[in-house]
């Protein structure tokens, strides 16, 4: 049995590495088929190429780019709205013809709050979620393709642990605004360790020139030294979410593929 499938939906090029590169190298490793959604940057952009980059060195297929702008900046994708001013119907049928093409076993985006509140990051959940419900019915969304039942969902998330140590740098390092961020401890129900693989991560962000020379959370990551940053980086949180009774977990490496009640 081949080992499930990974699609993530990701607001911005380096999301998909900060957050789930780990998870998308083993699993990828482990032969299971893996693609990343990023609703920011378009086609031709510099973070457009670098994602790329970042997704060719995590083993997963070419960047599906919805290719709205990211407000901040207008050359992200000219003419195109800010990917939150774009119509909410529209952006979901996008997401499900993606889902529909790519029929991911398991499914991960970021948690309601988009781990620390960032408004691209919330709606990319909401998205999300309206999508892997749409996907499945085939009256919604018709010219999209075949209705597919995604099996599990993941939302990536930080337990305020982690958070209360980091957030102070980050804000030092990025300003964000608003309270700490994250999730109670024991609401994080699947914490991974991807230390085996965090030469490979570390090489995806790296990937992302434009993001590490900009001097946000990312210059600050560089700019720590090796063995703390590999600290910052070692663990990918989520939650977890069964879509059905029998969910093929992509984020489960313990060994043979299997379903949350142990059938194969």
């Amino acid at each position: 049995m081949p080992h499930p499938s990974l699609l993530c939906v990701h607001a911005h090029p380096d999301d998909e590495a900060l957050w789930t590169g780990g998870v998308l190298a083993r699993c990828a490793e482990l032969g299971g088929r893996t693609a990343v959604i990023t609703c920011t940057w378009a086609e031709g952009t510099s973070r457009g190429s670098e994602v790329a980059a970042s997704l060719k060195l995590l083993k997963a297929d070419p960047p599906l780019l919805l290719g709205y702008a990211d407000r901040p900046f207008p050359e992200s994708a000219p003419g195109q709205p800010a990917f939150c001013d774009a119509p909410f119907d529209q952006v979901v049928g996008e997401v499900v013809a993606h889902i529909r093409r790519f029929r991911p076993d398991t499914i991960a985006t970021y948690d309601p709050l988009g781990v620390y509140g960032h408004p691209d990051h919330v709606r990319a959940h909401r998205v999300t979620v309206a999508a892997i419900g749409a996907a499945a019915f085939p009256q919604l969304y018709p010219e999209a393709g075949p209705p597919w039942r995604t099996r599990l969902l993941y939302l990536a998330t930080m337990p305020h642990s982690a958070t209360s140590v980091l957030w102070p740098a980050i804000r030092k390092a990025a300003r964000p605004a608003g309270p700490l961020p994250g999730v109670p401890d024991e609401m994080v129900d699947t914490t991974i360790d991807v230390s085996t693989w965090l030469d490979i991560k570390w090489k995806a962000l790296q990937a992302h020139r434009t993001e590490m020379d900009r001097g946000g959370a990312l210059t600050m990551l560089e700019e720590l030294p090796e063995n703390v940053r590999r600290q910052v980086i070692r663990n990918e949180w989520f939650l977890r979410m069964p879509l059905a009774a029998d969910p093929l977990d992509a984020l489960d490496f313990s060994g043979t593929p299997h379903s949350v009640d142990g059938r194969p």
